[in-house]
């Protein structure tokens, strides 16, 4: 077998999409993505693709491929998150570990031109049941480091929503996207792996993307002033797949001083029962099963329940 490896173009949005397809059918991660959402990725202004992608081609088929965006710093680490695949026929013949070795090479040049001086974590997130992957991540020197779960509620049977006092949910509109950039940034400080978002970034990858749907997002107002986000994404391709419209909770945020009061929790079903009018058959969401601010119990209160887990390995490549 003779593949060509050569980095990412915005031409290989189609060839990606297929990839990623063929992964899904194997992998059952939930993401599909169509063409346009496959192109929107590879235009992210945090993603280099001359230097920060590779893949493997057997002829005009991709097969392998890796991608690394550079982040922000948070506590003087900069965390590499590496995303990638391999086609599930080419699997068994060393290409992820050639896509590891190449993201462990490449991890410390990107980061010397934007963070020299901090440390570098390199990290990759893979479904709990690819114990393979999982295998060779620890052959490869990364330890695990978090568990995730994704969570889904069947809009059936919904709870009585009760605003807190003072409290006003509204929908999402342009005139909050700063604020909401900012509870998130704010609210995620003692998230793992969470690094903030500047407002260029915060509109490629949230508000801007073609999966963001403002009218199934929502912002608690207390006094006029955003305390906690709720913000939500839809994937066309993955409802073309299975003829379930899922409404994916992406973002959930509030400000520490407004924890423990009843406001995420309501935030949550009053989205639930938007979701619902909408005409969705589904919502869902990922959290960390180790949150510090016990996120996990407040959607199992609300009536989700567990699907899928997923497990985050790193490996410090740079010390703090």
């Amino acid at each position: 077998m003779s593949l060509e490896w050569a980095p990412l173009t915005e031409h290989d949005a189609g060839p990606l999409a297929e990839l990623a397809d063929a992964i899904e059918d194997e992998d059952r991660t939930g993401e599909r993505l169509t063409v346009e959402e496959v192109a929107e990725r590879l235009r992210n202004p945090l993603l280099d693709l001359a230097d920060g992608t590779i893949a493997a081609r057997d002829g005009r088929r991709l097969v392998a491929y890796g991608c690394l965006p550079i982040r922000d710093v948070r506590d003087g680490v900069h965390a590499m998150l590496l995303r990638g695949g391999v086609h599930p026929a080419f699997r068994g013949r060393g290409l992820g570990g050639e896509v590891l070795d190449w993201a462990t090479r490449t991890a410390p040049k990107l980061h010397e031109r934007a963070f020299a001086g901090s440390g570098l974590e390199l990290q990759v997130v893979v479904v709990q049941e690819n114990t393979k992957a999982a295998a060779l991540f620890e052959r490869k020197g990364l330890s695990l480091s978090r568990r995730f779960c994704q969570m889904a509620h069947g809009l059936s049977e919904l709870p009585a929503v009760r605003a807190p006092e003072g409290i006003e949910f509204v929908t999402y509109e342009p005139r909050y996207e700063d604020a909401a950039r900012k509870v998130r940034n704010a609210s995620f400080e003692d998230h793992w792996g969470s690094t903030p978002y500047t407002a260029e970034s915060w509109r490629h990858v949230v508000t801007g993307s073609r999966g963001f749907r403002p009218e199934a997002s929502f912002v608690a107002l207390a006094g006029g002033e955003a305390v906690s986000i709720l913000l939500t994404h839809h994937l066309e391709a993955s409802t073309a797949a299975t003829g379930v419209r899922f409404a994916w909770i992406d973002i959930v945020g509030t400000l520490r001083e407004w924890r423990g009061k009843g406001v995420a929790g309501n935030l949550v079903l009053h989205a639930l029962a938007a979701f619902k009018e909408q005409g969705y058959d589904m919502a869902g969401l990922s959290v960390d099963a180790d949150n510090p601010t016990r996120a996990a119990g407040v959607y199992l209160r609300a009536g989700f329940t567990i699907y899928q887990r997923s497990v985050a390995y790193s490996r410090m490549l740079t010390p703090a």
